[in-house]
């Protein structure tokens, strides 16, 4: 199964961090953040790595090069300097994903997700992973029923961890350019084609200085074993 890692966004919460720096590659524990993803991706299997990037994204392609120091096969689906959205942008690596299953994660986050049990897991057109809502996304994203199957509105809400699989089946039809994710999966939803599962581990979104500090003091305290 090949995976993509989403890095092309323009990080304006980060600012001024990801004036001169893509935000994959602002430092935790010592490590870009993406580097801490590839590392867990290939510890669990996935040695074919996809990787989008847009703002100062030939910074992303000098650092991480072809993956072979991590033991990967990293291939790139540039999209220029404005980004394509998330789905705008699986749409335009496709050609490189194929037609089989494929495991998409976005760059900004931090997890001890065990990635490895995705692989052999039944996909319709969409499995998400969702986890407890975080104090910055209180209201949460869906919900999921008691046959495993994602909703749109639950007595209990989740938030969308940004680990997905994804069929290209649910991109079919969709013109190229820049598309949001969110409305595929509602349409998916809405169909009963979409399953899910609910993670309690460790989770981050990297979205502010502040949780990138709070992020490099969980490393460097964990010395980054936990957490590649």
């Amino acid at each position: 199964m090949k995976a993509m890692i989403l890095a092309a966004g323009r990080g304006e919460r980060m600012l001024p961090l990801t004036d001169h720096t893509p935000k994959p590659l602002l430092i935790a524990g010592g490590k870009a953040l993406i580097e801490h993803t590839i590392n867990q991706l290939v510890a669990a299997g996935f040695n074919d790595i996809v990787i989008n990037h847009a703002h100062l994204g030939s910074q992303i392609e000098d650092r991480l090069g072809n993956g072979s120091r991590f033991g990967a096969n990293i291939s790139y689906s540039p999209e220029g300097e404005q980004a394509l959205e998330t789905a705008g942008g699986i749409i335009n690596a496709l050609h490189l994903l194929g037609e089989e299953v494929f495991l998409v994660v976005n760059g900004d986050i931090a997890t001890d997700f065990p990635f490895a049990g995705l692989k052999n897991r039944t996909v319709d057109l969409a499995h998400l992973v969702l986890v407890d809502n975080p104090a910055h996304h209180p209201e949460g994203d869906f919900g999921l029923d008691q046959s495993g199957l994602v909703v749109t509105n639950a007595a209990e809400q989740f938030t969308f961890s940004g680990i997905g699989l994804y069929r290209s089946e649910l991109f079919k039809n969709i013109p190229a350019g820049p598309n949001k994710l969110g409305p595929l999966l509602r349409q998916a939803i809405a169909s009963g084609r979409v399953s899910g599962q609910k993670m309690n581990g460790f989770w981050m979104d990297i979205g502010t200085p502040e949780r990138l500090q709070e992020l490099d003091f969980t490393y460097t305290q964990l010395k980054g074993e936990d957490y590649a």
